[in-house]
């Protein structure tokens, strides 16, 4: 299975690379990585010159399209400037980037950023859920507060996207941040979401779960995640969930504390 993750530079500028996981029930080991980047940031003033992050990729027509995140630094930290871009590979090692701007950016739906989406194919139809940024606010101290939530587009060729505004995963009370979906079916015909959400209580990072009959309307219930932060890794915050399945066994690959600092882990699902 190869994971494309996105490592940082002394800039805290990001790139694009892949490492092979050789996956045994609960036994991980390394057979390959990229010895140089798959892909980079953009030049001066483009929307991704600050750096790359892959979101999702999918395989169509012999090709590898993945949908990557590209971002500037904002005026004030931790302000930034978010948008979804699009590169395209025959071999999953070599991309090339379908254009210098964005496919989809800030619009009256996603007044701040759109960023991490997750992008499938359903009955012919590319279905995508992404981060909307709402709006930014500021603390009783003065420092800026995101808001960003999820909502869905769709699209006939996974590059023209319609969206509509429509939400996904909405705010809790007291959330500001619900990030980084997954949407799968595993097992019968419904679609299953993990997701990430800035806990209300604990102030970091948890993994949240949702359902849906039709890839639209969903249902929210965390307690279904079947994950928390518990380990020596994810002790306060884990997040950025991936689940798929391989070799009869179903796997989540996630980040954990620091947003991923010491790397991604892997788990296995037990019923």
């Amino acid at each position: 299975m190869r994971v494309f993750f996105a490592a940082r530079d002394a800039s805290q500028h990001s790139s694009v690379d892949f490492v092979d996981l050789s996956l045994d029930g609960e036994r991980v080991s390394f057979s390959a990585y990229s010895e140089q980047p798959v892909l980079t940031p953009g030049g001066i003033g483009t929307f991704d010159e600050h750096g790359v992050f892959p979101a999702s990729v999918v395989k169509h027509d012999q090709k590898y399209f993945m949908y990557y995140i590209g971002w500037n630094q904002g005026a004030e930290a931790p302000m930034f400037y978010a948008s979804i871009g699009l590169a395209v590979s025959e071999d999953g090692e070599h991309f090339v980037k379908h254009s210098v701007a964005p496919i989809m950016s800030r619009s009256i739906h996603d007044p701040c950023l759109v960023t991490s989406p997750h992008v499938y194919i359903d009955d012919g139809m590319w279905r995508m859920t992404y981060v909307s940024g709402t709006a930014w606010s500021r603390k009783a101290d003065g420092t800026l507060q995101s808001h960003y939530h999820i909502k869905c587009a769709e699209s006939q060729n996974g590059i023209d996207w319609r969206r509509e505004g429509k939400v996904a995963i909405d705010y809790a009370p007291g959330e500001t941040n619900i990030a980084r979906s997954w949407v799968t079916k595993l097992g019968d015909e419904t679609y299953k979401m993990w997701f990430s959400f800035v806990s209300a209580k604990i102030g970091k990072y948890r993994i949240g779960y949702a359902e849906s009959s039709d890839g639209q309307s969903w249902q929210r219930n965390d307690a279904m995640a079947g994950i928390d932060a518990d380990d020596d890794q994810s002790r306060d915050m884990i997040c950025y969930p991936c689940v798929f399945e391989f070799a009869k066994a179903r796997y989540m690959v996630y980040n954990g504390d620091g947003f991923g600092k010491n790397g991604f882990g892997v788990a296995v699902w037990s019923e």
